[in-house]
């Protein structure tokens, strides 16, 4: 459905059968008959019917015949391997929305691939041809996965994009922290710190994900708004590639060696904090990086890392599904795009943001002096759905 048509139902309840009857003067059963393609209806007036519901913009309820037929609601969930810090985070999220409905229910069927835009155009190929009710997914290269989501738009699978949006292309919502705004914040932070003068390496994954694009924009905005004699050195793409980040890295810094800040608009930032170090810049550079996990949380705590925008994949997680999962069953249509606004964790605050890890992510690596993470990271009550 366009876009431009899913804010006008909001989060009013959809009509239903007893709605569409009542509008066309007819039974209950005759409107049962015709939506379900039962016999005992002539031709006209189940045309006469089905148009009026889709006009109505009527849903089934898919939830109540699934647990009638015992049959289950099927949902695609296709994320990169790689960052896992990030994405591993997406998926756990995901899981713990499903196992808050009637799991018996609802099939998850995961398909991972290398990394944002490998591999992601024949993944979703794959889940095309599968009996999908709806689809989750992450868009790395949505101008190559353009004609696969026009056919999905087509057949009616409601696809949800978690983390960066696909903005040319119909789909039922996307789930994501507010890009631009993250890049305006560091651009604000990073102009206070360095007193608003300086040169600045900025490391991205690529700028053909909108997600990527955004905070390099927003950054480069807020410098100019802001702090006109704050300079970007340089832009960097690295796939989230490490070896590629630290070579791209350590080429830049060492060519610029009055470079006085970084930031990292993306997870993979260890393999730039170690160009930073490799080039005897550590301490000296002030470095802003993207998310949380327990591999950085050392350099935040040292001091090495001011600060990092903190995006958290598992809520973005949970609220994708449960977007999905809504509209499927209840035929409640989210907004568009749903953006959550960034956290930003420093050394003052980072105990209790890393507490909130779910336990699995922050036992993968955890730094020795830390603990292994408190309860699981729960949506605040202006997430839910």
């Amino acid at each position: 459905m366009p876009r431009g048509n899913r804010e006008l139902t909001g989060r009013k309840k959809p009509p239903g059968i007893r709605e569409i009857a009542k509008s066309l003067g007819i039974s209950i059963g005759t409107v049962d008959r015709a939506l379900h393609d039962r016999p005992g209806i002539n031709e006209q007036t189940r045309r006469r019917i089905l148009q009026r519901a889709k006009a109505l913009g009527y849903r089934p309820n898919l939830a109540a015949r699934f647990l009638v037929s015992q049959k289950q609601l099927r949902i695609g969930v296709n994320l990169p391997r790689e960052i896992a810090s990030f994405f591993d985070l997406v998926r756990e999220g995901i899981q713990e929305a499903v196992h808050s409905v009637e799991t018996s229910h609802v099939r998850v069927i995961h398909r991972s691939y290398p990394g944002l835009g490998d591999g992601e155009k024949e993944a979703l190929a794959e889940a095309l041809e599968d009996d999908l009710h709806g689809l989750i997914m992450v868009p790395g290269q949505p101008a190559t996965l353009t004609p696969l989501l026009k056919r999905a738009a087509e057949r009616g699978l409601p696809v949800v994009c978690v983390n960066t949006d696909a903005p040319e292309v119909e789909h039922l919502v996307t789930v994501c922290v507010d890009s631009l705004t993250t890049g305006a914040l560091v651009g604000e932070l990073m102009g206070r710190f360095l007193a608003g003068k300086g040169r600045v390496l900025v490391v991205t994954g690529q700028l053909s994900t909108i997600d990527h694009a955004q905070k390099v924009a927003g950054f480069r905005r807020a410098l100019a708004e802001m702090w006109p004699d704050l300079r970007i050195a340089a832009v960097v793409e690295a796939h989230d590639h490490e070896a590629e980040a630290y070579e791209k890295s350590r080429d830049v810094l060492t060519g610029e060696p009055d470079i006085a800040g970084v930031y990292v608009s993306t997870v993979n930032s260890v393999p730039v904090l170690r160009a930073v170090e490799d080039v005897g810049m550590d301490g000296r550079a002030t470095v802003i990086t993207s998310d949380l996990f327990p591999a950085l949380a050392p350099f935040i705590r040292s001091g090495r890392v001011a600060a990092t925008m903190y995006q958290r994949p598992s809520i973005q997680g949970q609220m994708a599904f449960r977007a999905l999962y809504r509209f499927l069953v209840d035929g409640v249509r989210p907004r568009p795009v749903i953006r959550m606004a960034p956290h930003v964790v420093m050394k003052s605050n980072l105990r209790l943001f890393m507490d909130r890890l779910p336990r699995r992510t922050a036992r993968r690596g955890s730094d020795p002096g830390e603990p292994e993470g408190g309860e699981p990271e729960r949506p605040e009550s202006s997430s839910r759905l």
